[in-house]
C-alpha cells in the first residue's frame, strides 16, 4: 500500500509559499523582506495551479518558493536586521529617558552589516560580474545628478558621482568605447570590456525632480547593491590595468569643477623587491672547505675542457648566433587524406596583417576646443576615449589643459548659428581659416561610424544629416543603406523594364480591355482567351499583356493566402490559453510598433531627399 499523502502537506502546497507566511516565518517586517528579496535576488514564482499553491484558496496574493525562503531563513543580513531593529528600541528607550551617554555608546556600537558574501554568492566570477553592470552603472549615473533631500543624502550623491568617475577615467584609459548615441533620455554609450558588452544611459545636466509615485527604497536598496558590486569590479579592473585603486582626488581642481579631470590615475611601480642573497653553504673535504660556488666553478671549467677538445668536429653555436632570431615562414603541406587541399593555419605573420576593425585612436591626431554651450563632461569624456586632446573655457570648468589661443587646435565644437565678426583682427582670421567648426553631432557620428567623417555637412549653421542609432540590431531595423539599396535596384528594375516593353498610356476606351486583363487570372481558361483577344483589339503589346496577367494572380495569391493565414491564426489563437493569447498579442504589438517606426524614418527620409531635390533645382 502507497504512503499517504495528506491535503496541504504534498506537492504545490508544499513547494511554494505565500508572502504573508514567509514573513511570518522569518519574523521580519514587508520592508525588511523586499530588501531581503532584492539583495539575495529573490522574486515571486507563478505556480501552475495558484489554488492548489494556496491550498485551495483563489485569494489573490504572491508566491515564493520555499526553499528561497528556507535560504534566507540563514542569512547574516538577516540577523543585522533584527539587531538593528533591538538596537532602534534601545537607542529610543535611552533617549526618551535622557540617558545621553548610554545613547552615544549605543551609537558608536550600531550595528551596520555588509553585502561582500552576497556579491560572491550572485557572481561567482569576474566575467559574471562585469556582464551585470549595466543597470548599476545606470542607476549610478542618476543618482549622481540627483539633488540631495532628506531621503538622499549628500554622502550617498558624493559616492555615486565618484563611482561614476572612476568608470568613465577607467574607459578613457583602457580605450572601450565604442557607440554613443544622443537621444532624448539622455546620452547611451556602450563599451567592451573584458570582451563584454556594457551599455549604460548617462542622463543630461539637467535640474532632475525625483516623482512622487516612484518608491525611493526601492531603488536605495538596489544602489546599496550596485555601490559594492562596482566597487569590487572596479578594483579588479584598475588592479588588472597596473593602476592604483581609488585613484586620488584632488582638492584643488575638484573646487574649480574639473569634473573626471580632478581624479589622478597612478600606475603601480613594476619593480620587484630585490631577492636576498641566498646562504653560501660550505662543507670541509680533507681538511679544506669548499663551498657551491666552487663547485660550480670547476664543473663549469670541465664543460669548457671538453668543448674544446671536441671543437675539431662539432660546431659549438655562439651566443651572437643564440640571440639572433630567425623568422621562418610557414610552408603549407598536404594532407595525407586529402592531397589536394592544403591545410591554412594562422601565423603570426598572417594574424598581424589582419585589418583592425576597431579604431580605438580616431581622434588622436586632432585637438578639440569646445564652445561654452556645448556639453563639457560629454565630449570631454568621447573625445579622450578615443585618445583626443581638448579643451574648454574657464566658464565650463577648470583643469582645461589649454587654452583658446593654442595653435594646436584642429577643429572646434559649437553649436550656436554663424555670427559675422565685424572688427576681426588678421590673427583671428587666421586662426578661424586654420580651424574646422563643427557641431556636436559631428563627433558622435565619427565614432559611430569609425572613421572621420566629412566635416562639410555638420558645419557650423547647416542643417544635420539624421542622427541614428547605432543599436539597431534587432530584425526589421531601420538601416538607411540598406533601404538605399533596395530603392536603387527597384529604380534599376523599373527602367530596364521601360526600356525592354514601351507602354504607352492607356486611352479612356482601353479600359474595357484592362479590366478583362485584371480578372483573367482569376477565372478560366476561356475568359483568359476572351481577355487576348480583347487585348489584341485594343492593340495592347502581348508581353505587356502577360505581364499584367502574371501580377494579377500575385495579388490574387496573396489575397487568398492572408485569407487562410488570418482563419489558420484565428484557428490556433482559439486554442491558446489566456496567457499564451496575452504574451501572443504583446509580441504582435511590438512587431507592429517596430514597423510603424521603421515606415516613419522611411517617410522622413523620403520628404528629406524631396526637399533636397527641389533645392538643387532651384
Amino acid at each position: 500500500m502507497g504512503r499517504l499523502r495528506q491535503k496541504g502537506k504534498a506537492g504545490a502546497a508544499k513547494a511554494y509559499v505565500t508572502r504573508s507566511a514567509a514573513i511570518k516565518k522569518l519574523q521580519c517586517s514587508l520592508a525588511d523582506f523586499r530588501r531581503l528579496c532584492i539583495l539575495k535576488g529573490i522574486f515571486p514564482r507563478e505556480p501552475k495551479s495558484r489554488k492548489r499553491a494556496n491550498k485551495g484558496s483563489s485569494a489573490p496574493t504572491s508566491f515564493y518558493y520555499a526553499k528561497d525562503i528556507a535560504y534566507l531563513a540563514h542569512e547574516p543580513v538577516l540577523r543585522k536586521l533584527r539587531e538593528h531593529k533591538a538596537f532602534a528600541k534601545k537607542l529610543s528607550r535611552a533617549l526618551g529617558r535622557g540617558e545621553w551617554s548610554s545613547a552615544k555608546s549605543l551609537e558608536e556600537n550600531k550595528p551596520v552589516y555588509k553585502l561582500d558574501h552576497i556579491i560572491k554568492e550572485r557572481y561567482p566570477t569576474f566575467i559574471d560580474a562585469v556582464r551585470d553592470i549595466d543597470d548599476a552603472l545606470c542607476m549610478i549615473f542618476l543618482f549622481a545628478s540627483l539633488p540631495s533631500n532628506p531621503r538622499i543624502p549628500p554622502s550617498l550623491i558624493e559616492n555615486c558621482s565618484r563611482l561614476a568617475a572612476e568608470w568613465q577615467l577607467y574607459v578613457m584609459r583602457s580605450n572601450s568605447l565604442r557607440k554613443a548615441f544622443l537621444s532624448i533620455k539622455g546620452v547611451y554609450y556602450q563599451a567592451e570590456v573584458m570582451d563584454q558588452t556594457v551599455t549604460w544611459l548617462i542622463p543630461y545636466q539637467f535640474t532632475q525632480t525625483i516623482p512622487i509615485d516612484v518608491d525611493v527604497r526601492v531603488m536605495l536598496t538596489f544602489l546599496e547593491l550596485y555601490q559594492t558590486l562596482l566597487g569590487f569590479v572596479f578594483f579588479k579592473l584598475y588592479t588588472d590595468a597596473g593602476l592604483v585603486y581609488p585613484p586620488s582626488l584632488d582638492a584643488k581642481k575638484d573646487e574649480s569643477a574639473a569634473g573626471v579631470g580632478s581624479y589622478l590615475l597612478q600606475e603601480v611601480s613594476q619593480q620587484p623587491d630585490k631577492p636576498k642573497a641566498p646562504k653560501v653553504k660550505v662543507v670541509e673535504v680533507e681538511g679544506r672547505q669548499v663551498s657551491g660556488k666552487d663547485v660550480y666553478k670547476t664543473i663549469k671549467n670541465l664543460a669548457s675542457s671538453s668543448s674544446d677538445s671536441n671543437s675539431m668536429d662539432v660546431d659549438v653555436p655562439t651566443a651572437e648566433n643564440d640571440s639572433v632570431e630567425i623568422e621562418e615562414d610557414f610552408v603549407m603541406q598536404p594532407s595525407k587524406s586529402d592531397a589536394q587541399t592544403a591545410s591554412s593555419l594562422p601565423t603570426l605573420q598572417s594574424l598581424e596583417a589582419l585589418p583592425q576593425s576597431i579604431n580605438t585612436s580616431l581622434f588622436a591626431p586632432y585637438t578639440f576646443w569646445l564652445s561654452r554651450e556645448t556639453s563639457r563632461p560629454i565630449f570631454e569624456f568621447l573625445v579622450r576615449s578615443f585618445g583626443g586632446r581638448i579643451g574648454w573655457p574657464s566658464s565650463s570648468g577648470g583643469g582645461s589643459p589649454f587654452d583658446e589661443s593654442d595653435d594646436s587646435i584642429t577643429h572646434v565644437i559649437i553649436d550656436r548659428p554663424v555670427i559675422e565678426q565685424a572688427q576681426e583682427t588678421d590673427e583671428q582670421r587666421e586662426r578661424r581659416l586654420k580651424r574646422k567648426y563643427v557641431q556636436p553631432q559631428w563627433v558622435v557620428d565619427s565614432i559611430n561610424a569609425g572613421k572621420i567623417i566629412l566635416e562639410a555637412p555638420y558645419a557650423q549653421g547647416q542643417t544635420l544629416p539624421p542622427h541614428l542609432s547605432p543599436f539597431g540590431e534587432y530584425v526589421g531595423a531601420y538601416d538607411p543603406a540598406a533601404i538605399a539599396n533596395e530603392e536603387a535596384a527597384a529604380e534599376e528594375e523599373e527602367e530596364s523594364e521601360e526600356e525592354d516593353v514601351e507602354i504607352e498610356d492607356v486611352e479612356a476606351e482601353d479600359a474595357e480591355a484592362l479590366k478583362a486583363i485584371a480578372t483573367a487570372a482569376t477565372e478560366d481558361a476561356a475568359a483568359l482567351r476572351a481577355a487576348e483577344l480583347a487585348a489584341e483589339a485594343a492593340g495592347i503589346d502581348p508581353s505587356a499583356f502577360e505581364k499584367e496577367v502574371s501580377k494579377s494572380r500575385r495579388q490574387s495569391k496573396k489575397a487568398s493566402s492572408g485569407g487562410v493565414d488570418e482563419a489558420e491564426t484565428d484557428m490556433n489563437k482559439m486554442m491558446m490559453s489566456n496567457k499564451q493569447k496575452k504574451l501572443y498579442e504583446k509580441v504582435k504589438y511590438s512587431q507592429n510598433k517596430r514597423n510603424t517606426e521603421r515606415s516613419k524614418l522611411e517617410e522622413k527620409k523620403k520628404s528629406l531627399e524631396k526637399q533636397k531635390r527641389k533645392a538643387s533645382k532651384t
